[in-house]
């Protein structure tokens, strides 16, 4: 028996023999063409990228059916990849310069392209060379006509064992046959780790080694919760898992008997949880998962896989859409946070060494006043039609704020000169995510009339870890003391105020630290639809004043390991 630790992924138990998927290679022989071939050589390499688009978007279309919007954008950078005018235009020319065919110039200037974002100390940009080789192994595949070995053919249930997966291969993954997956490289917020958590099978990634450690046959319990995958187990520890298993089985029926229930604690106080959405046709999985409303409507979607900008109208009728089919539940609109990990091709943003740190966010929208009025004017015009909320994203400071309201105010102005109806007293509030916000949050209080924390950059940014990064994956640590701390400053400094704290990034949507930012005096949870049941199970298992003492306990602890495990336990004990 060999216990190995990785980085938990997506959570849940799974126990089942090992299907071991190996890294595709393709044998490119290097032949010269005739002059006369060219025209042919270059036709053949225009089909290949037609054929490629084909099978991308039809498995982008698939995996929005049946994972959602969110995960199918994943493909977006596939798409772009396509279009890389200088790509594709560099091996249309080494064709006519070099006269050799097209697939062994394609595969070397694929090389390259891989080779100079792997080179690139950027860990995000490094990332995208993933996305390339994805797509460029498509395109030779097509080139050659071969025909790749698909996860769709795993016949009996298996737990998939691989260098890495990519989103193509993760995402021919069908429940009926892969019980989990685990893999030597990734992180948390890997491709496949989102994947995994919308398939809802248990995944543990960046075990490093996994691959030489298995064989064939081999039986593995992986752990998704704990981060632990067992290879080929004694009796009892397989006796053991199988009990929690089925324990597991039991409790997920628990969940959902709550759903539609409101999340009160014991002692009578209302908690408020919603949900994180995307596209406006997630409405019907927000009200099927018993959400009170939406914490977070992410709007980059407007601006995805397209080469113009959605006008006015479009932005309004999708805003309108949905406050129509929430109200009178809250929906909060984000304005347009793109630059750091979300790059669209229309504005044309610049090359920036540390994106993250860029011009990105709001810092974008007030520089371009015309792209970020045209949004404002569409979300007052729509909220008329329901409770919605405006939010803006990655707010340093408060001139930051007083700026975007200013043009908020030329807004609501122009509408006006319309005559067009709008809610003159909406609510806007602030995104929590930047630690110079979290340390000025009593300043901010003052002219905000929410808050909602946004802990996957407020998390990357107090910690100086890329949450993309598998090297320093494990110091990305929510419950991090410093985290905890800065969480506690923000509700306070809110709450003295007299306006509430919502929480929208991943940290809100984990069970284990639940009762810990319940007892801190968070107001509201925002998080992926299918985790609202538990939560709310959870909140309604627990007194208020017993959440604060045990929040207190916490911060007593030095480490962020500590207080995952102290939650774990508390978490075990209410669900038992």
């Amino acid at each position: 028996m060999i216990q190995l630790k990785g980085i938990a992924a997506a959570g849940g138990i799974s126990i089942g023999p090992v299907y071991k998927v190996g890294s595709e290679e393709f044998v490119v022989l290097r032949e010269a063409i005739k002059w006369e071939d060219i025209g042919g050589q270059i036709q053949l390499f225009e089909e290949a990228l037609i054929k490629t688009r084909r099978e991308i978007i039809e498995l982008q279309k698939r995996i929005s059916l049946d994972m959602g919007q969110e995960e199918a954008q994943i493909f977006d950078a596939h798409l772009l990849v396509l279009e890389d005018r200088m790509l594709i235009e560099e091996v249309i020319s080494r064709i006519k310069k070099e006269q050799l065919n097209v697939a062994y110039i394609f595969s070397e200037v694929l090389k390259k392209y891989i080779n100079v974002f792997l080179k690139i100390e950027d860990e995000y940009l490094k990332e995208r060379a993933a996305d390339i080789n994805d797509v460029g192994k498509r395109i030779l595949r097509n080139l050659l006509g071969k025909e790749k070995k698909s996860l769709e053919d795993v016949k009996e249930k298996a737990i998939i064992v691989a260098h890495d997966l990519s989103p193509s291969d993760t995402a021919a993954m069908h429940t009926k046959s892969v019980a989990a997956f685990v893999t030597d490289i990734g992180g948390k917020t890997s491709h496949t780790a989102i994947m995994a958590k919308s398939l809802e099978i248990p995944a543990v990634v960046g075990l490093e080694s996994v691959t030489t450690k298995v064989n064939p046959g081999d039986i593995l319990i992986v752990d998704g919760s704990m981060g632990i995958v067992i290879i080929n187990p004694d009796e009892q520890t397989l006796n053991d898992y199988r009990q929690r298993l089925e324990k597991l089985k039991g409790i997920a029926e628990r969940f959902l008997s709550v759903k539609d229930l409101p999340a009160a604690t014991l002692d009578g106080r209302l908690i408020l949880i919603h949900a994180n959405i995307e596209f406006p046709d997630e409405v019907s999985s927000v009200k099927l998962h018993g959400s009170e409303g939406i914490g977070l409507y992410r709007t980059e979607f407007f601006y995805m896989n397209r080469k113009d900008s959605p006008s006015e109208d479009e932005h309004y009728q999708a805003y309108k859409y949905v406050a129509e089919a929430l109200n009178p539940h809250p929906v909060v609109i984000r304005t347009l946070d793109i630059g750091g990990d979300k790059f669209l091709s229309q504005f044309k943003i610049p090359y920036e060494m540390q994106p993250f740190l860029g011009w990105r966010a709001i810092r974008f929208c007030l520089a371009r006043p015309d792209i970020f009025k045209l949004q404002l004017r569409a979300i007052l015009r729509a909220s008329v039609h329901g409770n919605l909320k405006l939010m803006y994203p990655m707010i340093s400071g408060i001139e930051e704020l007083r700026q975007a309201n200013q043009f908020l105010g030329e807004a609501k102005e122009e509408l006006r000169q319309k005559g067009l109806k709008f809610n003159d007293q909406l609510k806007v509030g602030v995104m929590i995510e930047v630690p110079s916000a979290a340390m000025t949050a009593d300043i901010l209080a003052k002219e905000a009339d929410f808050f909602s924390i946004g802990t996957n950059d407020l998390i990357q940014y107090s910690l100086a870890v890329d949450r993309a990064n598998e090297k320093v994956a494990y110091l990305y640590e929510p419950a991090h003391p410093a985290i905890l701390r800065l969480i506690k400053t923000i509700i306070d400094a809110a709450h003295a105020a007299n306006i509430k704290v919502a929480m929208c990034g991943e940290m809100a949507g984990d069970p284990s630290l639940a009762l810990i930012l319940l007892g801190l005096g968070l107001d509201e949870f925002s998080m992926p639809p299918q985790i609202i049941p538990e939560l709310k199970y959870i909140i309604r298992a627990v007194g208020y004043k017993a959440a604060q003492e045990f929040a207190v306990e916490a911060m007593k602890f030095s480490t962020g390991t500590q207080i995952e495990e102290f939650a774990q336990n508390k978490l075990a004990e209410i669900l038992k």
